[in-house]
Parts: C-alpha cells; sequence; structure tokens
C-alpha cells in the first residue's frame, strides 16, 4: 500500500534528481516528470513517447530481422542506450513499490504506459475523468463567503487536472473564464477590468492579482463601515 505521508511528494525538489513518485498524485508526477526528462533531454522523451529504437536488416529472404550485436554500428548502439538512459531516469523516481511493480520491464514506452494504464484508467475511463473535469470547468462560479484565493485555488486544480490529460486551455480562455466565474458583487470591477484590459493579453497571474487587492480594499471598506455602524449605535 503507498504511503500518503506529504513529505514523499515533495521529497525531490532538485533540477538534477527525478521528482518521486510512490503512487500518490500521479497527475502531479507525470506532469513534473515530463518536464524534467524533457529539460534534460528531449531524445530521451522521443524513446517513451514512441518506443526504443530497434535496429533492423534485411535477411536473404527479403524479412525485416533483428540485427545481432556484433552487426550494429556505434550510432545503432547509441540510440538503442537512450531507452536504457530513459528507464534509469524513470527508476530513479520511483518508490520501492511502484519500482516492484514495473522493474522486469525493458521498454521506458510501456513502464510509461503501464503507469497511464494502472492510475489513469483505459482510455475510456480517461474520457470519463475529462468529462468530469471539462463539467467542473463549465460550472465553476465563485461561491458566497469564498475568496478569491480559494476560488483560484479550485479552478487551479481544475485546469492542472485537465492539463495531466494533455487538456491545455489556452490563457486568454482561462482569463475569461475566470472573470465570469465571479458573482453579481463583482460586476463593476469586472466591467472595469473589461474596459481597461485587452483581455487576450491578460495575463492570470496579473489578473488574479488585480482581483485579490480590489478584495483587500473591499474587506477594509465593509470593516470600516461595521465600526462606524457600532459607533453611531453608542451615541
Amino acid at each position: 500500500m503507498a504511503s500518503t505521508s506529504g513529505s514523499d511528494m515533495y521529497e525531490s525538489q532538485s533540477t538534477t534528481k527525478p521528482p518521486f513518485f510512490n503512487g500518490d498524485n500521479y497527475s502531479f508526477w507525470k506532469n513534473r516528470m515530463r518536464l524534467f526528462i524533457k529539460s534534460n533531454d528531449y531524445l530521451v522523451w522521443d524513446v517513451i513517447e514512441d518506443g526504443p529504437y530497434i535496429p533492423l536488416k534485411q535477411d536473404s529472404e527479403g524479412k525485416m530481422v533483428l540485427k545481432k550485436k556484433v552487426e550494429m554500428s556505434e550510432e545503432e548502439r547509441k540510440k538503442i542506450q537512450v531507452n536504457d538512459k530513459a528507464l534509469h531516469m524513470l527508476f530513479c523516481s520511483f518508490g520501492p513499490d511502484i519500482y516492484s511493480k514495473v522493474s522486469s520491464i525493458e521498454s521506458a514506452k510501456e513502464v510509461w504506459d503501464t503507469l497511464e494504464t494502472s492510475y489513469e484508467g483505459t482510455d475510456d475511463v480517461k474520457e470519463t475523468k475529462i468529462g468530469i473535469l471539462n463539467l467542473s470547468y463549465e460550472n465553476l462560479k465563485m461561491e458566497p463567503d469564498e475568496t478569491v484565493s480559494k476560488m483560484f485555488d479550485r479552478f487551479s486544480t481544475i485546469v492542472n487536472g485537465l492539463k495531466g490529460f494533455v487538456e491545455i486551455i489556452p490563457e486568454d480562455k482561462l482569463v475569461r473564464k475566470l472573470l465570469y466565474s465571479l458573482p453579481e458583487s463583482w460586476d463593476v470591477k469586472r466591467t472595469a477590468i473589461i474596459e481597461a484590459k485587452n483581455l487576450k493579453t491578460l495575463k492570470l497571474d496579473e489578473l488574479v492579482g488585480s482581483l485579490l487587492t480590489h478584495e483587500i480594499m473591499k474587506q477594509g471598506r465593509e470593516e470600516e463601515k461595521k465600526k462606524e455602524e457600532k459607533r453611531v449605535e453608542k451615541l
């Protein structure tokens, strides 16, 4: 049984060590591992996506057969070695339980695909999960008494979940979605942003920063109003 220790998830935060995976939060690990591999060697990621290089030759009957080791060129040996490099990166990121499940697999692509099936399910299961995330995205609205930070956390969880399934939403659409997820009490601020900013180029973090600033100022005014009401009551 996989450990649920939060410290395990963040055990490897180094640019030289692969992100650690013990069976928890697969999407989190998958996205970080993909970036780690690409940043180290894009050829390694190609092997994980496309499968290992297989050196073939044509035999006397015209059939394509596997070359013997002595027949391989130095260049072919280097291409084969990329799969070993990919396996090494993957295995170094696994805890004992995960390693034991895939240690006998010799193809890095097969290891990756095995984990995807185990933790994300078959294509039908993936489609179901994507559908649920898309529905959550479409129905997102700020809840009563919810802060901007909490709503943005929910928003980010949904968006990152979709990214885990390679469902990338353009930033301008994310900006519009977040802006129109605000309630009527935010109409004045929303209109001000729409009139003052180009939503096609507005960055998501810039929008969130503007909303947070407005929220702080709004809370300050409400607190001052309450203080004034209490002062009047005492008169």
